[in-house]
């Protein structure tokens, strides 16, 4: 037994590798758990007592000189391998995963790319908004009992601090320092405390627009729409039906005709064909007056839609709560969408 361990101890000084596997089996073979290391020391009971001593010292020889080959040949074939990726000019590079827009940031740029083919710009503002621009200066005073219809989250140290309940506050500032003609949209993130569900969150996203000038009429906003509703979903047809907004007068609720040719047209639209995506009307003469623009020079309309529900009805998304959860599993299928 002792004659087949220095055979094997000469086999391991002669051996050579060329690859790290190949070292890597090597080392497994000698000195892996069920390697002929441990074999060999579970036969060390088996021996004969005058023989322990020579066999001992031929087992530890083959384990230093196994080990010394796998760490020599390890050594010496990181280094080529490090020399010849530093050389190799042309060696192709690791492959670097690709990810991709949110949704939500897809669905926003493509309605911003449609506005500003019209002349709209983008304006943005804190999602920290105050009293004034949230709710007062769009013909919300205090108390008003318009304000019950958006649930909201105040700032508990100072109640005339809350996170903003739609991006109309952005609206009010742009106008306080800009003069008309003005036409820009507001596009973020706003936030109201609502049960959350598949089809409702505290928090969603909105673009809302707004166009002041001398002589702007309601038939602006419906060709607006119009051209909106086209060019975002290549649907033409729409309807306006009578609403109510504190800050737009009149006012209306955007409807657009999805159709009813599959089973989740019937679902979505309600069995109707019509799908909502919005509200809109005239500015409210009240909050011009309140932005310092008068009124009696200028008109304008404004208008609001629901970027998550856009996503999830062009993306065919069924639970809102998906936008936010950051499940790579989900992302990752909108990589061919950038």
């Amino acid at each position: 037994m002792i004659d087949k361990i220095k055979e094997l101890i000469a086999e391991a000084e002669a051996f050579t590798a060329q690859s790290i596997e190949e070292v890597e089996a090597f080392r497994i073979q000698y000195l892996g758990k069920k390697g002929l290391l441990n074999t060999y020391f579970a036969e060390f009971k088996n021996v004969a007592n005058d023989q322990k001593k020579e066999f001992g010292q031929a087992i530890n020889q083959l384990k230093n000189t196994a080990q010394d080959k796998v760490n020599a040949l390890k050594s010496e074939l990181e280094s080529t391998e490090e020399a010849s990726l530093n050389g190799d000019l042309s060696r192709p590079g690791d492959p670097i995963s690709i990810g991709a827009r949110h949704p939500i940031s897809l669905v926003k740029n493509q309605i911003i790319d449609i506005f500003s083919n019209i002349g709209f710009n983008v304006s943005e503002g804190p999602e920290i908004e105050d009293d004034w621009h949230n709710f007062t200066a769009l013909n919300l005073p205090e108390y008003h009992p318009a304000r019950d219809m958006q649930d909201t989250f105040f700032i508990q140290t100072d109640p005339d601090i809350l996170l903003r309940t739609h991006t109309s506050s952005v609206q009010v500032r742009y106008m306080e320092n800009n003069t008309p003609p003005i036409r820009t949209i507001s596009p973020g993130r706003v936030y109201r405390n609502e049960a959350i569900s598949s089809r409702s969150h505290c928090f969603f996203h909105q673009v809302e627009g707004l166009y002041i000038d001398k002589d702007v009429s309601f038939a602006d906003l419906k060709q607006t729409l119009q051209y909106f509703t086209t060019e975002m979903f290549g649907k033409s047809k729409i309807r306006l039906r009578p609403s109510y907004f504190p800050f737009t007068e009149p006012s209306a609720e955007i409807d657009v005709y999805w159709g009813l040719e599959s089973e989740t047209d019937y679902k979505i639209t309600k069995g109707t064909g019509w799908l909502e995506i919005g509200g809109c009307g005239m500015v409210d003469p009240n909050v011009l007056t309140n932005c310092n623009i008068d009124p009696e020079v200028y008109s304008g309309f404004a208008f609001g839609v629901g970027i998550d529900r856009i996503a999830m009805l062009l993306h065919q998304i069924s639970d809102i709560r998906l936008l936010s959860e950051n499940d790579v599993r989900f992302l990752k299928q909108f990589k061919s969408a950038l």
